[in-house]
């Protein structure tokens, strides 16, 4: 990375550009919008709603009671015993998640998904667009539009700053249903208030590191050399990324170049039946394929893994000579590499398969004498058209016929790639 010279790099004086947008307890409230019982109510989802089940999205009202992401279902209903639990309903988050980004894409063309419910609008270079109207303004029609277009019971909260950073840690600061401006006149106010941790991004770990250096809030940070953060805090050149990004300056705006299409599943119940392995790793490799195949990709390797029951972990990985396309081609090759594994006794609680060395496929003219592979691929385009018209898995290989129990949709709040080819596939 390359850095300009940085002693005395001011707080940055240019009007903010970036919105970060981030809708209130996604999960829970998408919930409450499609079933008006429960508005009002402490609401809880959980990736299972079984007592050992992890609570993924407390409702504003379950949060008020105490309870936290990452709460046992049975220690919330300590908590809060009237609490309801539900389990994701995945086609209503997709939903929502669609008409979020489509609301957001009439506003910029620049729009980057950073999880399921927290997208960012660049309006930079939009000066003509800006003309007659501030990026309050515009967040505010955003704010109703949503409650319009989504569900009249579903807020966001709204960050508008010079960096996506600090748009973050705006859209942060007055949740639920916020809308903050972070500029070089409100800043230091503003990280006055303020924990080291309640930076995003900055935990405990890191704040140990600050600390040892003599770090102890962020006004320390901010006067903080930027050799220091280099060397002693974060020991590499992200101490100069950090530099700048809590001044508002952008170092946060890169797309990397897509490498891998991956899929994994915790499972419900740890099992080492290969029958019911093999089912689930085969709806892994059907999702991962057609994400593959939106992309013009082939892979020409293969990489499983699994967590056991006592927590140990096995991978392994390998590069085929034939390209793979076809959901059938990946699931061969990471069934061959998942039989592999040294302790077959063992039962597993997590499956993760994922290709990489990724090429583009080459589309083929239509011939009499057209070999087996190309039709193989034709047939799976055409499955992949259906699917994404009327709907994941409306059509499926016959052995993921009745495995809606044995493998739960599940939808990922982070994997923003992932997040990128949910779109796609809707738009």
């Amino acid at each position: 990375m390359e850095t300009p010279d940085l002693h005395n790099l001011p707080i940055n004086p240019n009007p903010p550009s970036i919105m970060h947008i981030d809708l209130n307890s996604c999960f829970a409230t998408i919930e409450q919008q499609a079933n008006k019982h429960l508005r009002g109510k402490p609401v809880l989802i959980a990736a299972y709603d079984s007592p050992r089940g992890c609570v993924v999205a407390p409702s504003k009202e379950a949060k008020k009671a105490g309870i936290k992401v990452g709460n046992r279902v049975l220690e919330a209903r300590l908590i809060a015993p009237n609490a309801v639990v539900r389990t994701p309903d995945t086609a209503l988050i997709r939903d929502a998640h669609v008409k979020f980004n489509k609301i957001c894409r009439d506003y910029s063309p620049n729009v980057v998904p950073k999880s399921i419910d927290e997208l960012v609008i660049d309006f930079a270079g939009m000066d003509y667009y800006l003309k007659d109207r501030s990026l309050t303004e515009i967040a505010q029609e955003i704010k109703g539009r949503i409650q319009k277009e989504v569900g009249e019971w579903v807020t966001c909260s709204v960050g508008i700053s010079t960096n996506r950073f600090l748009a973050k840690v705006a859209a942060s600061y007055q949740k639920p249903d916020g809308l903050v401006v972070i500029d070089q006149t409100n800043i230091l106010k503003i990280y006055s208030t303020m924990e080291l941790t309640d930076l995003p991004y900055i935990k405990y770990k890191n704040q140990a590191r600050l600390k040892e250096a003599g770090i102890f809030t962020i006004a320390d940070f901010l006067q903080a050399d930027a050799e220091v953060l280099k060397a002693r805090v974060f020991e590499s050149v992200n101490g100069y990324a950090w530099y700048k990004r809590i001044r508002g300056w952008e170092v946060d705006a890169i797309e990397f170049a897509r490498k891998s299409f991956g899929q994994d599943y915790m499972l419900q119940k740890v099992t080492r039946d290969p029958k019911v392995l093999a089912q689930i790793l085969l709806k892994l490799c059907e999702k991962m394929g057609r994400r593959l195949r939106r992309h013009g990709n082939v892979a020409y390797r293969i990489h499983t893994s699994c967590i056991f029951v006592d927590r140990t972990w096995w991978h392994q990985q390998k590069k085929f000579r034939s390209p793979m396309y076809t959901t059938l081609e990946l699931f061969r090759a990471a069934q061959y590499i998942l039989d592999l594994r040294p302790d077959e006794i063992k039962k597993i609680a997590k499956i993760s398969v994922s290709c990489y060395d990724l090429a583009p496929s080459k589309s083929s003219q239509i011939s009499l004498f057209e070999d087996a592979e190309n039709k193989m691929r034709k047939v799976s385009d055409a499955l992949d058209e259906i699917n994404n018209r009327y709907g994941e898995f409306v059509i499926t290989p016959a052995a993921m016929m009745s495995m809606d129990k044995t493998v739960v949709d599940q939808i990922a709040f982070g994997a923003v790639k992932e997040i990128q080819d949910l779109y796609e596939s809707y738009s």
